[in-house]
């Protein structure tokens, strides 16, 4: 942990709390101490007893070691070109809450965490997409740096991605607030998933966040993912692009399109595609008007299909368990907390807190069991 003096403590506190929209009198209010006094402490004029801190912390949803950690140097920068005393959204803070968790677990040499597959990508020859084609160019190396076939469905893209060292987290943040988020890290990345939205555009939000990974955008939020109009947000719409060609590559859904729909008709064949590519109507539409397979009149119709519970039945479809629903964690973050609370490197508790409540204490590897030697070698 960083050792800080009174000032740098008082404007992390008081960064923190403007990020979750607490006024000092609120603040003062549940903590017991007067406004002034939360003032002074922001301002760093007055010393902050251990005591007062854990309660802020608790009053502020936060752990005590936030305000003394490194922040993430994306994060900083960030920070810095917003101003001091910009409040960051709440997407914004729970980004930057995931980005240090993820290096603090690096930081304990965690083999199962997996962020040196990061070191892949500076070596194959990535540039940001200035056309559609160089979009689609990109989707393909994607495929290959995360070792999938070029045609094939991907069926989990948040265990894809984190063979390039990209761990996505998800949590539901609400209807009018960002689709999603990245920060690169010194090795490796984090990205978060709104997952109040339905799974085909948490799906398309993800493969949008790789694209920003992966060309080494330091830090975006990404409000509405897949409308970025090409003349306003040229690199944007790039991305978009990009997020199509990696969820339904062009080879097979031309190919799949045509047999479908000869077979039988366009509604089925819809169907069928957006649920073997797990990608919502609007987005195979997007997709099938600029492979240049269907017109603007039978893209507004594929828009408005929706699968009715006999489609399932009658088309044998399966449906698999939404991807990143709810609360979710990346796997290999999940299993490298596992291993250290195996090895008692952490404490139950702080895994408990690191899995963001998607195991219970029950769940969770109970050390392994001393052999009497080594219990002789702590007391001699």
């Amino acid at each position: 942990m960083a050792d800080i003096d009174e000032q740098a403590l008082g404007e992390r506190i008081r960064e923190a709390r403007k990020r979750v929209g607490i006024s000092q009198e609120d603040l003062g209010r549940v903590v017991g101490l007067d406004r002034t006094v939360v003032n002074k402490i922001e301002a760093g004029v007055r010393k902050v007893t251990a005591l007062e801190l854990s309660d802020i912390a608790a009053a502020i949803g936060v752990r005590m070691s936030t305000f003394f950690g490194e922040p993430v140097p994306a994060l900083v920068a960030h920070r810095s070109s917003q101003g001091l005393d910009t409040a960051d959204s709440q997407i914004d803070a729970l980004l930057a809450q995931f980005a240090n968790e993820v290096a603090f677990v690096a930081s304990l040499g965690v083999g199962e965490l997996g962020l040196d597959a990061a070191d892949a990508i500076p070596s194959a020859g990535i540039t940001q997409p200035s056309t559609n084609a160089e979009a689609e160019a990109l989707a393909a190396k994607a495929r290959v740096l995360m070792a999938l076939p070029a045609g094939e469905p991907i069926r989990q893209l948040s265990d894809s991605v984190a063979r390039v060292g990209l761990m996505a987290f998800s949590r539901d943040v609400g209807k009018d607030t960002a689709d999603a988020g990245t920060i690169l890290l010194p090795r490796g990345g984090v990205s978060l998933v709104n997952s109040h939205m339905k799974v085909g555009r948490r799906r398309l939000a993800l493969a949008h966040e790789l694209g920003h990974y992966l060309i080494a955008d330091a830090y975006t939020i990404d409000w509405r993912v897949a409308d970025h109009p090409d003349q306003a947000v040229p690199m944007e719409s790039r991305l978009d692009r990009f997020s199509r060609a990696l969820l339904l590559p062009a080879t097979a859904v031309e190919q799949q399109w045509r047999e479908q729909v000869a077979r039988s008709g366009e509604r089925s064949a819809a169907i069928l595609l957006a649920s073997d590519f797990r990608v919502d109507m609007a987005t195979l539409a997007t997709r099938l008007k600029e492979l240049e397979l269907v017109d603007n009149e039978t893209a507004d119709l594929v828009r408005k299909y929706r699968t009715t519970q006999a489609d399932l039945i009658e088309m044998n479809l399966y449906v698999p368990l939404e991807e990143l629903a709810g609360t979710t964690v990346p796997r290999p973050f999940a299993r490298a907390v596992l291993r250290l609370v195996r090895d008692e490197r952490i404490s139950r508790e702080r895994a408990l807190d690191l899995l963001q409540g998607t195991l219970d204490d029950a769940d969770l590897p109970h050390g392994r069991e001393r052999r009497p030697d080594e219990i002789w070698k702590f007391v001699s």
